[in-house]
């Protein structure tokens, strides 16, 4: 099968197209014949080895963590899905990623396609999806009612985070650039702070639960804007001082991993089905190695709107 990975840690120019062979699924395991993908920053950043220290992997490196496809094959143990299936999944983190046409997929991290989703929409969610699910809900423990601040909420992850919170009844507050403001509150955003305005900035207080997606002095500045008890969940590492701050404060911090989990992908793509949610998508290229590398490098710049997706038909 055609894939396509790197030899060696560095640009998106180590980028080429290789060929492995077939997949063939374990006991528990099926094969995904992709039909889209999405880049999120974790391809990039494994590609540039600012993980290899996590992850000891050998060359040929193939990135990407989101899949969207029809399964072409089953193990012998898998009772619940079957060869047609359409479905959307996070696999677990291995050197062998989506960018390729076929890959292996645990049974336990499948979710089902709803039919009023397209490949291209549900490509978009996984990693993106259950980063946002998980920082708000099983980390966070958002609930009805609450005040929560996503920052950056124009990104993937934050899309996602102010739709699930919306639909869970929470107050939702985002910070974005002005431009995206009107795309924002018609995800729910009940306020877009500008974050180029400090008088904006001044109005961040009293927040039940903020998450956190940008790091450094960013998650600093948002200890002050929580109330007494409050959460700060990141998914941005755990800045300097940020542990210290913690203590010294009544606030709860933690920074935390993407967990790959079936049962809460399923729990999304249940709302996509009614509409609740969707994925907003930037970019649409087919699988091609050129086109790998402009996603790749339109990733890093940080300033993409809405996903980045590859398409394989």
């Amino acid at each position: 099968m055609k894939a396509i990975g790197f030899y060696h840690y560095g640009s998106a120019q180590e980028l080429q197209m290789i060929d492995l062979p077939m997949p063939q699924p374990g006991d528990k395991q099926v094969v995904v014949k992709l039909k889209a993908t999405s880049i999120n920053p974790i391809d990039w950043k494994t590609r540039q080895g600012y993980l290899q220290k996590m992850f000891a992997w050998k060359f040929p490196i193939v990135v990407g963590w989101d899949a969207a496809g029809v399964i072409t094959d089953v193990g012998k143990q898998v009772t619940t899905w079957k060869v047609g299936d359409q479905v959307l999944a996070r696999p677990a983190t291995t050197p062998r990623g989506t960018a390729a046409e076929y890959t292996l997929v645990d049974q336990a991290l499948l979710a089902r396609k709803p039919k009023n989703v397209s490949f291209i929409e549900a490509a978009a969610v996984p990693l993106a999806g259950l980063t946002a699910w998980q920082a708000l809900f099983e980390h966070g423990k958002l609930t009805a009612g609450q005040k929560v601040l996503i920052q950056a909420g124009a990104g993937g992850v934050g899309s996602y985070a102010i739709q699930f919170a919306k639909a869970y009844g929470a107050k939702v507050w985002t910070t974005a650039s002005q431009q995206h403001a009107d795309l924002l509150k018609s995800l729910g955003a009940d306020q877009v702070i500008d974050y180029h305005q400090p008088a904006e900035l001044a109005r961040l207080k009293d927040f039940d639960l903020v998450f956190d997606t940008l790091g450094g002095q960013n998650q600093l500045a948002a200890f002050d804007w929580l109330k007494n008890g409050g959460k700060l969940i990141s998914i941005a590492g755990e800045a300097k001082q940020s542990a210290k701050r913690a203590a010294q404060s009544q606030v709860e911090f933690k920074s935390i991993w993407l967990r790959p989990d079936g049962q809460q992908l399923q729990k999304i793509a249940q709302l996509m089905a009614k509409g609740v949610v969707k994925s907003q998508i930037g970019k649409v290229l087919p699988f091609s190695l050129s086109n790998l590398i402009t996603a790749h490098e339109l990733s890093e710049t940080k300033h993409a709107t809405g996903k980045i997706i590859i398409s394989f038909d």
